[in-house]
C-alpha cells in the first residue's frame, strides 16, 4: 500500500485527531502517501436533540465505517468513547494510540469550581454521565443540554448561556484550549468515560496491509485499559441511555478498575472499584461489573431502556 486514505468527521477536534495520525504514518513510513477524506456525520448534524434521545454516539460513526466498507476509505480515526461496544460487521478497532488526559473538564465564566458555583447556577453538558455526577455532587446546580462541538460549546458558555460547562481535558488539551480549565474533575469523586482520551483506529477485518502499517502506532497501555474499560460497559449494556462510568489504571505494578451506574438526576449512584495484578485486567473487570450489577445497576439500566 503507497496511499492510505483516512475517513474522519470534519469537525476541529475530529480534523485534528485524524491529522495527528497522518503524520504519525507518514514518521513512521517514509513515502506513504496519506489523505484524509472529512465528512459529515448524522450525528453532527441533529444538534437540537440530546444524544440519548436520537440513538447514541454510534451516530458519529455510521458514515465513517459505511466508507471503509465500500473501500472510499482505508482506515477511520475515532474518539474511542464514541465507538459502541459491539464492532461493526466486517470491522475492527484494535489499534489505541497513547491515552491523553482521561478526565472532564469544568470551565465557568467567573473562575468559580463545582463547589464554588452559586445554587441555581446554569450547567451544560450533553453527557448523561456527567449530569449523574453533577446532580449527584451538587442537586442545587441547574442542569442543561449542550451540543456542538467544542469551540460552540464554549461560545455558548461566553455569550452566557451557561454559568458553567464540562468538557473533556483531552478535545480542550489537543485545541490548545487547556487554559480555559476552570477545574479538572478526576477520580475517586468524579469518573470518567470509559476510554475518554484515547484515540481508535478502524479498518476493515480482511486489510493485512492497512493493519500492518498502523499496528506501529498501538499503545500497549492504551489498549490494555481501553480493553477492560470496554468490558465493564459491555457487561452493563453501556450506551448513552446510560450514565456510565469506567477508569482503568495501571499504578504502583497493580491495575484498578472504578466503575460508576446512576439515574440521570442523580438520586441514586452505585459505585464499585476492583484492584489487583496488571495480567487480572480481565477478571477484575468482571468483577466490578457484577459488583454493580448486585447493588441493583440492572434495574436502573432497565427502567431507562
Amino acid at each position: 500500500m503507497k496511499r492510505m486514505r483516512i475517513a474522519t468527521r470534519k469537525s476541529e477536534l475530529a480534523l485534528w485527531q485524524a491529522n495527528h495520525v497522518a503524520g504519525l504514518l507518514r514518521r513512521r513510513h517514509p513515502g506513504l502517501e496519506v489523505d484524509l477524506l472529512p465528512m459529515v456525520t448524522r450525528g453532527d448534524v441533529i444538534l437540537d436533540q440530546p444524544l440519548a434521545q436520537i440513538g447514541g454516539k454510534g451516530l458519529f460513526l455510521k458514515e465513517l465505517e459505511r466508507a471503509l466498507l465500500n473501500h472510499d476509505a482505508d482506515i477511520a480515526v475515532h474518539s474511542m468513547k464514541d465507538v459502541p461496544v459491539e464492532e461493526a460487521p466486517g470491522l475492527v478497532v484494535d489499534v489505541m494510540l497513547e491515552r491523553a488526559n482521561p478526565f472532564d473538564a469544568l470551565l465557568s465564566r467567573d473562575g468559580q469550581r463545582l463547589d464554588e458555583l452559586p445554587a441555581g447556577s446554569r450547567v451544560g453538558t450533553s453527557s448523561l454521565r456527567r449530569q449523574c455526577q453533577l446532580k449527584a455532587l451538587r442537586p442545587d446546580l441547574g442542569v442543561a443540554d449542550l451540543r456542538g462541538n467544542v469551540n460552540t460549546r464554549i461560545r455558548k458558555l461566553q455569550e452566557g448561556e451557561y454559568d458553567a460547562i464540562v468538557l473533556a481535558c483531552a478535545g480542550l488539551e489537543r485545541l490548545g484550549l487547556g487554559g480555559l480549565i476552570t477545574e479538572v474533575l478526576a477520580p475517586p469523586r468524579w469518573l470518567p468515560a470509559a476510554t475518554q482520551g484515547t484515540i481508535g483506529v478502524q479498518r476493515r477485518a480482511d486489510d493485512a496491509s492497512a493493519a500492518s502499517l498502523v499496528a506501529v502506532l498501538g499503545d500497549a497501555d492504551a489498549m490494555l485499559r481501553t480493553r477492560a474499560e470496554r468490558a465493564v460497559s459491555a457487561a452493563l449494556q453501556g450506551s448513552c441511555q446510560v450514565p456510565l462510568a469506567v477508569f482503568a489504571e495501571q499504578r504502583e505494578g497493580g491495575f484498578r478498575i472504578s466503575g460508576l451506574v446512576g439515574m440521570p438526576d442523580g438520586s441514586r449512584v452505585l459505585r464499585a472499584a476492583a484492584e489487583g495484578p496488571v495480567g487480572d485486567a480481565d477478571r477484575l473487570a468482571a468483577s466490578v461489573a457484577r459488583d454493580l450489577l448486585g447493588q441493583g445497576a440492572d434495574r436502573i439500566i432497565a427502567a431507562l431502556a
